[in-house]
């Protein structure tokens, strides 16, 4: 035990060490605000639109008018931690993003300490786990929104949290109740933080189920995944039950952008498919335009006798009939998975000397990989599910001891699925963006794929129940 937990405060340390290196040096990096960061501003009374959103990074938002945000996201629980912490520091900005990096890097190196603790490796293939995780969580494509007023940071921490605290609760004595109170720390920042993230209750639900520390059984097995069940499970119900994660508003936004943008897109038979989805041929000179642009198609005298056509119903109806323009488009999404850096946010400050919209390359080793097969998408992004899902098995099924890894794997591959085709299909618009929550939990499925063909820690290492106890009577006293 004294062991494991040097092994976990060191992983912690180099990790912490790593990533506040890689946040602060040479400068602050963090991601701008698509326009979307004002919904938790709000909340925070901090919600200032007369400064650049997205070609810098705001580092400082001081007091504001008091504004009304329905929308929900566990990301606000980091910014109130943060704004917190800020005023005991003295900061006088209402949220110092500066403040928020720090905390989120702490986050991001207990949830990889949590998984090399939880994995049962050698310390050498502990040491390549931990390098292969940092890989990840610090590629330029997903460590800028750590200090970000976006929910997406919230996401990455919560499932790196949810896969380690998954794999502690696999382990025996007390590391199996570490896990426990990990775990739920993870789903409930994960899976609250964004509409899409709730997709991850299904796949969460089915991991708790193969929990099963070595040696328990029975009532026991299970007492623990259902307690962890049902906090995790009361919370997102509280927390949900606060406001509209996306309200009417954006739910009709989302299938405008999908009509307007994805498939009516200007460059197919745009009056074909404006007739297939029941829409007037005139609609045409709407494609291309977004819920706020200045002139859009709900702008339109005609828009409300088709209102009930700009529906989730009627665009699966489409899907359904058209499967090669489906495909079409689920080849275009693949491609933005895998191009993962958003084009139209910046990495720096205002005053860090950087042009408007300057991008930071610091740890560009797997978004650039993916980058560059952009243009494969589906003819990359498909193998490489296939192989993950077959390693993820073959480690489910093995009887070696890898249903933990197994586990973990096809969770994160089962969500990283479902998120790209609501994603995908359901969304129209900023699909790099929105896709980044395919891809990290995609590459965190393969860690974990690649991680359950190492050997196993070796048998004299863990030694076995008999062999505890004749250490135990080794060091009595004699009488």
């Amino acid at each position: 035990m004294a062991r494991e937990i040097r092994l976990g405060l060191g992983v912690l340390i180099t990790s912490l060490g790593v990533l506040l290196v890689r946040f602060l040096v040479p400068r602050p990096i963090g991601m701008a605000d698509n326009g979307d960061g004002w919904r938790l501003l709000c909340q925070l009374g901090a919600s200032q639109p007369d400064r650049p959103s997205e070609k810098f990074v705001r580092f400082a938002y001081g007091a504001a008018p008091e504004c009304k945000s329905a929308y929900i996201s566990s990301q606000s629980w980091l910014d109130k931690t943060a704004s917190e912490l800020g005023k005991l520091l003295g900061s006088s900005s209402v949220l110092n993003l500066l403040v928020l990096g720090v905390l989120c890097t702490v986050l991001l190196a207990l949830g990889i300490t949590a998984i090399v603790l939880g994995l049962r490796l050698s310390t050498r293939n502990r040491i390549i786990a931990t390098a292969l995780l940092l890989l990840v969580a610090g590629d330029s494509a997903f460590f800028g929104y750590v200090a970000s007023v976006l929910s997406e940071g919230a996401a990455f921490i919560g499932i790196l949290l949810l896969c380690g605290g998954l794999l502690l609760m696999n382990r025996a004595g007390a590391w199996r109740y570490a896990g426990a109170v990990v775990t739920v720390a993870g789903a409930l920042i994960g899976i609250n933080a964004k509409t899409q993230t709730l997709l991850l209750i299904p796949v969460f639900v089915l991991a708790l189920l193969f929990v099963r520390a070595p040696g328990v059984r029975g009532l026991a097995r299970w007492a623990l995944p259902l307690a962890v069940l049902a906090v995790a499970g009361t919370g997102t119900a509280l927390m949900q039950s606060t406001g509209d994660p996306a309200n009417a508003e954006y739910r009709e936004a989302n299938m405008y952008h999908v009509v307007f943008d994805a498939i009516v897109d200007g460059k197919h038979d745009s009056a074909a498919d404006l007739a297939a989805l029941g829409l007037p041929a005139e609609f045409a000179k709407y494609s291309g335009t977004g819920w706020w642009s200045a002139h859009p198609a709900h702008s339109d005298p005609l828009y409300p006798k088709y209102r009930d056509k700009i529906s989730r119903r009627n665009v699966a109806h489409y899907y359904l009939t058209h499967p090669l323009r489906t495909v079409e488009i689920m080849q275009k999404s693949a491609q933005e998975v895998l191009t993962a850096r958003v084009p139209n946010l910046g990495s720096f400050g205002e005053h860090a000397g950087q042009p408007p919209l300057a991008k930071e390359y610091r740890v560009p080793v797997v978004s650039g990989l993916t980058g560059f097969l952009a243009p494969l998408g589906l003819f990359f992004l498909l193998p490489l599910w296939i192989v993950v899902l077959w390693l993820g098995i073959r480690a489910f099924r093995r009887r070696s001891g890898r249903r933990d890894l197994g586990v973990v794997t096809l969770m994160l591959l089962l969500f990283s699925v479902g998120q790209f085709l609501a994603s995908g299909l359901g969304e129209g618009i900023e699909g790099v963006k929105h896709q980044q929550l395919t891809l990290f939990p995609t590459l965190l499925a393969a860690v974990f794929a690649g991680l359950s063909l190492l050997p196993r820690k070796a048998p004299e290492e863990v030694p076995a129940a008999s062999d505890e106890a004749a250490q135990e009577v080794a060091v009595q006293p004699a009488a």
